[in-house]
């Protein structure tokens, strides 16, 4: 396991002198994150995620349970576990502000005793797959966002890690480098060689980059789960849209459909069904019964689950 934790628990002391409060933070938090997992690590605002994040990465200290990422005590051995692992904070940066960028990323290679060749193929794939070449001579105070995005998570990959944290990772960026770093991240991920866990309240990062997602709550894991499984079970009916050939009246009468919606004067309708009625058997039952020009299926937003799962 890259990281696995068992009861991990933080509380803090807040208030004055002579009159202290203990608020938990996190309580009881264990998870599993195997070799090669993309898992996207879910919560509203104060629900504990970056006081479990800390703990994973040796800065905080926890105050109850425990914790290994990739094999190694985070506090402890805090040391060797930052040659490890790679961290990137939406709205902190790694990368030195007045420094060129290519100087930066310089820096980072010798601070983590990177060898020269295994650093100049990381470096030219990150720079070829995020189109970085225009801007490595850019001082980092220079960049847009989008661009500064980049080099931070190309800073954090450097050193090979075998865990990449990725914390708000798009947070502020236009929807072209979104795009752009999703794909990359995707792609390094598609490897195996490097285990994403990613906290955002950008939904679609986790749509498109995880598998699995774990939802934290007021500092207790609600659910952890393939985020396919957490559709069926918690968000509903999903929605067939058929394009038909000619126009037809309501396909009504079809097993597990809820509601028909006929519009484009019936050249187009859109079937709503139960989450136990499987979309193959549902297509073809329509196929016997009209000429289809095309079919879509439209799955209930992770925004409308998360929504689901806060509400339960």
């Amino acid at each position: 396991m890259i990281i696995k934790t068992d009861r991990l628990g933080r509380d803090f002391l807040v208030g004055g002198r002579l009159r202290r409060t203990r608020v938990t933070a996190v309580a009881d938090v264990s998870i599993d994150v195997a070799r090669g997992e993309a898992v996207g690590f879910l919560g509203p605002n104060g629900a504990g995620k970056s006081t479990t994040i800390k703990m994973l990465t040796g800065v905080l200290v926890p105050s109850s349970g425990s914790a290994q990422v990739c094999g190694l005590d985070p506090v402890r051995e805090r040391r060797a576990l930052a040659r490890r692992i790679g961290v990137v904070f939406g709205q902190r940066s790694q990368l030195w502000w007045d420094l060129p960028l290519a100087e930066s990323f310089a820096l980072h290679g010798a601070i983590h005793r990177v060898p020269a060749v295994r650093h100049r193929e990381r470096l030219d794939e990150c720079v070829e797959l995020l189109d970085m070449a225009a801007f490595l001579a850019t001082p980092v105070r220079q960049l847009s966002l989008g661009q500064r995005m980049r080099g931070e998570v190309t800073a954090a990959l450097l050193h090979s890690p075998e865990l990449l944290v990725l914390d708000e990772p798009t947070i502020g960026l236009d929807l072209a480098s979104k795009e752009r770093l999703r794909t990359f991240l995707s792609a390094v991920n598609a490897r195996g060689d490097v285990t994403l866990l990613l906290t955002t309240h950008d939904l679609p990062d986790v749509e498109r980059l995880c598998r699995r997602v774990v939802v934290i709550d007021r500092g207790r894991v609600l659910v952890d789960d393939e985020l396919s499984t957490l559709r069926t079970r918690f968000a509903g009916n999903r929605t067939l849209v058929v394009e038909l050939t000619a126009p037809e009246p309501p396909l009504l009468g079809l097993d597990g459909v809820v509601e028909v919606t006929v519009e484009a004067q019936g050249m187009r309708q859109r079937l709503e069904f139960t989450a136990v009625t499987s979309a193959a058997e549902l297509i073809a039952r329509v196929a016997l019964r009209v000429e289809l020009r095309d079919v879509t299926v439209d799955e209930p937003s992770i925004e409308d689950l998360v929504r689901t799962l806060y509400a339960s």
